[in-house]
């Protein structure tokens, strides 16, 4: 609970609680009543949440697994009922705030500008923002990007820094909008795109889980580094403090470190082909440093 002072004629003080703390929202109350728990995850972000056989797979579902298991000791309830449904970049945060899902466990990246309507959990993964181009292509900068046609996924972050990037070196591109990040990747893989600009992380599953992983690279610069975290009701201090003891923890006790080599080091399904990305160094300064700073 938090206290604020309020003073009146300039002489007068007293503390009442503030408005965000009276409303407080308890998710964890809700989910003890209603019996359930719901995750929103996502359905294309290989290797950190997708879809394999119609069962949620990948780095975060593990992750989130393991909240679950925490919210069912924390309340008591081992045969808590938990439900995995799927979201996109456009409903994530209104499936939240709704209270159609508990938490969502996928690519979403923690931005302060999203602070006003969602809370995050300590840090799991920090990525970074690139392009993936086919291998035949002559893209290999952003530069060589002017008078071709870029996709990213409508609702996703990195469009803000492909528009940043575009304006700052005075290029001309043809933006395209993907419903989700198998749809973006489709435009690339048919030729309708030059480019596909997302997550490394999520252009590196793709390709990995493509039909010829062989046909595609990944090229230029950084446009930024984002943390991904858990997205959890705002002014929610307990399901936020649950999910944080998690997450640091994972960190800590080197399991997270077993998640990663199991879903980019290692074979991931459908194709059994691994992702084949090492710990970039924002990850390895998150791993010593496990925080839940947004950007």
């Amino acid at each position: 609970m938090r206290l604020i002072k309020i003073c009146v004629s300039g002489t007068i003080c007293f503390l009442s609680m503030s408005v965000s703390s009276v409303f407080a929202a308890d998710t964890l109350a809700k989910i003890q009543k209603t019996g359930t728990l719901v995750i929103g995850h996502r359905t294309s972000s290989q290797p950190i949440s997708y879809v394999v056989n119609g069962h949620p797979v990948g780095y975060a579902i593990d992750i989130c697994n393991d909240v679950a298991a925490e919210i069912k000791k924390e309340l008591r309830m081992p045969n808590l009922r938990v439900v995995y449904k799927p979201v996109t970049p456009t409903d994530r945060i209104a499936s939240l705030k709704s209270g159609a899902i508990d938490m969502e466990c996928g690519t979403s990246t923690h931005s302060v500008l999203r602070n006003s309507d969602v809370d995050f959990s300590t840090n799991y993964y920090m990525a970074e923002i690139r392009m993936a181009v086919k291998k035949s292509s002559d893209i290999k900068e952003i530069d060589d990007l002017d008078n071709r046609k870029v996709v990213t996924t409508a609702g996703v972050i990195a469009d803000k820094y492909l528009k940043r990037t575009v304006r700052g070196h005075d290029l001309k591109v043809q933006k395209l909008y993907g419903r989700d990040h198998a749809d973006s990747f489709n435009l690339l893989a048919t030729g309708k795109a030059d480019a596909f600009v997302a997550a490394d992380s999520t252009l590196a599953g793709l390709i990995a889980t493509s039909a010829h992983p062989q046909d595609y690279r990944i090229v230029g610069e950084v446009l930024s580094t984002d943390p991904y975290a858990i997205m959890l009701p705002n002014d929610d201090p307990k399901m936020k403090a649950l999910a944080d003891k998690v997450v640091t923890n994972l960190w800590r006790s080197g399991k997270m470190d077993q998640f990663y080599k199991k879903w980019f080091l290692s074979p991931i399904p459908p194709h059994n082909v691994a992702v084949n990305m090492e710990l970039n160094k924002a990850n390895k300064i998150l791993r010593a440093r496990p925080t839940d700073a947004g950007n």
